[in-house]
């Protein structure tokens, strides 16, 4: 070790502590009272940068930095005054010009006699550390303010360390975790899965965002996603076990709406479709019966027969009605309607459908402004609530089902809220609710209520709540429903208040034109209707013409001009669709008489085409005399 000498000191010879001195890691230096550096260690020379031939003789101000030039003649005043500076942390700087970190202790030496002739100065470069701790500090102060649940646990599963966001999801404070095992977050069904997850990380096996339950402190199950990973030590030893976990319970309460929506309109445009081609089929089979049943006798006995598929037709088309209903294109005549009105006018049809261990209880308020609605179809979503709501009512035992009626201002808010899954504006809703007693229904069953032909009781008999889903959505409404095992279910029906203007009543039928020389042209891509339609108005007395598109139909209408009476013009076609083909009538004659037919719903239909100068709609499938009778109508108006 080099030395000076100052006065005071004698030279002992190399001793075995001057050898520890000298290769400790620390700073170990020797100055005088004024500063001046009389020893300067290894340590010294590997914490400052300056090597001993460098430092010995200089003032240890070199080792400060501008912010602290009085630093070191204020520690020396201390020490001449025989007191010792211990461990305070402070800043020096290298030979480099870096800024380190240190942790210093300054202490007087004194001679034999007891007096202090100079001061040791033993510094320890802290400046890794500080980092370190700084982020330490850093990542607590992330652990502590994540949302997030970040718990440590030994590898026996039990709590370590507890951060808010764990006292947010779980519900427990620290003070109320810590020292606990992992267990007491498990449902009852899932009571192996700690010891499970707790066995993969002893193997050092990382768990990686998995969803699972866990149980809060309330007694709530909430989804979370969880992430477990194993904690080491400086060795590579793991030492103890991290859980982080995010509660998704909202996310996927979402995602599912989303998906149920989805598949409803999914199974809403397959519906339509099916409904649209079958209204063709129909139209072809309704047609050609009713114009046989027109031609023969009677006490022919194939009339009978004739009228057995003019029967089915009907019934037929009904399931038509049912399947454009669940695809929300189930409005037909649309006026104002009373709910609560309408709930005690069928009260006592309803009471026939339903089991006589069923009460009917009504609580209608009578100040519920009327809804634009179509009155049969409002009907059916009454009595397919109320009559689901009675066979939920074990046969065995009394039950109650509850009609009430009622207001609500729908805000943004509450639309957010509760009803993610419906496009729906602000304002004033009427609102219907059916509740009954009966057995209630689990998550599973809640989540195919609305698929069609789906049953809990026996073999499904129709579209049922499907059907009621399209009905709220074609009267852009919402559909609510809650339920608990053994608790009941609550249906909840929003539909928007409307003006209270009726719609103005038709006149009486006029009486019939004559046909005769009356020339009509049908534009229909399928074939079955085009040959039912010809021989149906032919048999009424018309003449025919037919075009299997809407380009052809511009071109007939075009060659035959004022001959053509009236144009029966269907709504899809390829080439040229209906709504192309109307601009086009209408531009080579703006007086042009046209009936649009089509299998979807007059209020579908008339919507696409409004403003267009339509003279009348007529809904597939139809029969010989319908047909006729509108078109008469059409004519005898012009």
């Amino acid at each position: 070790m080099a030395t000076g000498t100052p006065q005071g000191f004698s030279e002992p010879p190399m001793t075995h502590l001057a050898a520890i001195v000298e290769f400790s890691e620390d700073a170990i230096i020797s100055k005088t009272l004024e500063g001046k550096i009389l020893t300067w260690n290894r340590g010294a020379e590997s914490v400052y940068g300056y090597t001993v031939a460098e430092a010995v003789g200089r003032p240890m101000t070199l080792l400060l930095p501008e912010d602290r030039p009085d630093e070191e003649a204020e520690i020396l005043e201390r020490i001449g005054k025989g007191q010792r500076v211990e461990h305070f942390e402070t800043v020096r700087r290298r030979k480099n010009g870096e800024l380190i970190d240190v942790s210093l202790t300054i202490s007087p030496i004194r001679d034999r006699g007891g007096f202090i002739v100079g001061a040791s100065h033993v510094a320890r470069d802290i400046t890794e550390r500080r980092r370190l701790d700084q982020q330490l500090r850093h990542l607590a102060a992330i652990v502590e303010s994540s949302a997030d649940a970040i718990i440590s646990k030994t590898l026996e599963g039990r709590i370590l360390t507890w951060n808010a966001g764990a006292e947010e999801v779980y519900g427990y404070t620290a003070a109320e975790a810590i020292g606990r095992p992992m267990t007491l977050l498990l449902p009852a069904d899932r009571p192996d899965e700690e010891a499970e997850i707790l066995e993969r990380i002893r193997r050092g096996q990382p768990v990686e965002h998995f969803e699972t339950v866990r149980r809060r402190k309330n007694g709530e199950l909430i989804d979370v996603s969880l992430t477990i990973s194993p904690v080491r030590d400086a060795t590579g030893r793991i030492m103890s076990a991290s859980h982080v976990a995010r509660d998704i319970t909202e996310r996927k309460r979402l995602d599912e709406q989303l998906r149920h929506t989805q598949k409803l309109e999914s199974i809403g445009v397959l519906a339509g479709g099916v409904a649209h081609d079958f209204n063709n089929l129909l139209t072809g089979i309704l047609g050609n019966a009713s114009l046989a049943l027109e031609i023969l006798p009677e006490g022919d006995p194939a009339r009978e027969l004739l009228q057995n598929v003019l029967d089915s037709s009907d019934r037929a088309a009904h399931l038509t009605r049912q399947l454009l209903a669940y695809a929300g294109q189930g409005q037909f005549v649309i006026e104002p309607v009373d709910v609560s009105r309408m709930v005690h006018e069928i009260s006592g049809l309803i009471q026939t459908s339903i089991p006589k261990n069923v009460h009917l209880k009504l609580e209608l308020r009578e100040d519920v402004p009327s809804i634009q609605a179509d009155p049969s179809q409002v009907q059916q979503l009454i009595m397919n609530l109320v009559v689901n709501g009675a066979e939920a009512i074990p046969a065995d035992e009394n039950g109650i089902v509850l009609v009430t009626s009622g207001l609500h201002e729908v805000d943004e808010g509450y639309l957010r809220d509760n009803l993610p899954g419906y496009d729906l504006a602000p304002g004033l809703y009427a609102t219907l609710h059916v509740h009954d007693t009966g057995c209630g229904m689990d998550e599973t069953t809640l989540g195919r209520i609305y698929d069609p032909f789906f049953t809990t009781k026996f073999m499904g008999r129709g579209l049922g709540l499907a059907a009621v889903q399209g009905i709220v959505r074609g009267h852009r409404g919402a559909l609510k429903v809650s339920s608990r095992p053994g608790k009941g279910t609550t249906f909840e029906v929003l539909l928007p208040v409307a003006g209270h203007t009726a719609a103005a009543s038709g006149t009486g039928p006029a009486p019939r034109p004559n046909p005769r020389d009356r020339l009509v042209l049908v534009i229909d891509d399928e074939e079955i209707i085009r040959r039912t339609a010809k021989s149906m108005l032919e048999r009424h007395g018309y003449t025919v013409v037919l075009a299997e598109n809407g380009q052809e139909g511009v071109d007939l209408f075009r060659a035959l001009g004022e001959r053509v009476s009236a144009v029966l013009l269907d709504m899809t076609m390829p080439v040229m669709g209906g709504q192309e083909a109307m601009g086009r009538l209408k531009a080579l004659d703006p007086t042009v008489k046209v009936v649009l037919s089509s299998g979807h719903t007059e209020a579908e239909a008339v919507r696409q085409f409004k403003g267009a100068g339509l003279s009348g709609f007529i809904q597939k499938p139809y029969s010989s005399s319908a047909l006729a009778e509108k078109l008469k109508q059409i004519l005898e108006a012009s």
